[in-house]
């Protein structure tokens, strides 16, 4: 594994999620702070807005209004020019667990992952959808049967969307229609069927990659955030391992590739996802290291 050198971007944070690179900034939540947040060229951090139901995956609208989803009452919310926070879509008909990651295209279009069950209170594991939200708000169910959709991306040319399955062992693809509804799941990276076994510890255990969140590449790679496993891992279509970074003795659950080359890894790092841990510390960061490959697709 390559060892590289670390930089700390933000610290003292709960558990920081959803890192995007835009309009020359990083921008990041901060789940149980309940925060957005941008880190400015001179290292400080700005708090953009709070989200009362907990904030996950963000994105902007062609016209530059944010989106960012409201994990616990699933709805996504719309950043007007006035830094008002509205409704964009409630999807909360189509979701069993929180809503979570997401990823815009380039109209306007957003695609949301949900848990699928109840995972902070300790429900057995149940397969979770991804919701299409177009740009009125209306939404629809796009791909269902995930276990545990969570990081997403988008090719450059807008026609294929890339889904980590979080306790599926596995990151999927799918061919994006004209309209934005998607074709049938493909294999990005497989290594071994999970099956229907609900338990969430026996599937971590038989997992090789947990990935969370991902990031895409000029090359066609993704990197993943393989959250038990404490690293971040670059993977070819089937399933080769490119590169590593090691996060130890922290764990991983976000990636982006940022900075004004694209060449900046960012990391999202927490000692877990517990929730009533995360909750009562500030022990998260957001890191970043040099990789050699940049940036490409959305977000």
């Amino acid at each position: 594994m390559a060892s590289r050198p670390m930089t700390e971007v933000a610290t003292g944070f709960t558990y920081t999620e959803g890192p995007r690179w835009h309009e020359g900034r990083l921008w990041f939540v901060d789940f149980y702070t309940h925060s957005v947040n941008a880190v400015n060229a001179d290292g400080s951090i700005e708090q953009v807005c709070t989200v009362e139901h907990q904030p996950s995956g963000l994105g902007w609208l062609p016209d530059g209004r944010m989106l960012v989803v409201s994990m616990k009452d699933r709805k996504v919310l719309r950043r007007e020019t006035d830094g008002s926070l509205v409704e964009h879509a409630d999807i909360s008909e189509h979701c069993h667990g929180h809503a979570n990651d997401m990823v815009v295209a380039a109209n306007g279009q957003a695609y949301v992952g949900e848990f699928g069950f109840d995972l902070m209170g300790g429900a057995d594991h149940e397969h979770g959808v991804v919701v299409l939200v177009d740009t009125d708000g209306t939404s629809r169910v796009a791909a269902e049967g995930l276990s545990f959709p969570n990081g997403m991306c988008i090719s450059p040319d807008g026609r294929t969307l890339y889904v980590n399955e979080l306790f599926g062992n596995r990151v999927s693809r799918f061919d994006i229609e004209p309209d934005g509804t998607l074709g049938p799941r493909q294999d990005f990276a497989s290594f071994g069927d999970l099956g229907d076994e609900p338990s969430v510890e026996k599937r971590l255990a038989a997992c090789t990659i947990a990935p969370d969140g991902q990031a895409l590449d000029a090359e066609g790679a993704i990197w993943i955030a393989d959250c038990v496993n404490q690293r971040a891992v670059r993977l070819a279509e089937g399933g080769t391992i490119l590169d590593e970074v090691s996060t130890a003795p922290l764990g991983v659950f976000a990636v982006a590739l940022g900075g004004d080359d694209g060449r900046t890894l960012f990391l999202s790092v927490a000692p877990d996802f517990d929730e009533a841990k995360r909750s009562a510390a500030r022990e998260a960061k957001v890191l970043s290291t040099r990789v050699d490959v940049p940036h490409a697709g959305r977000p």
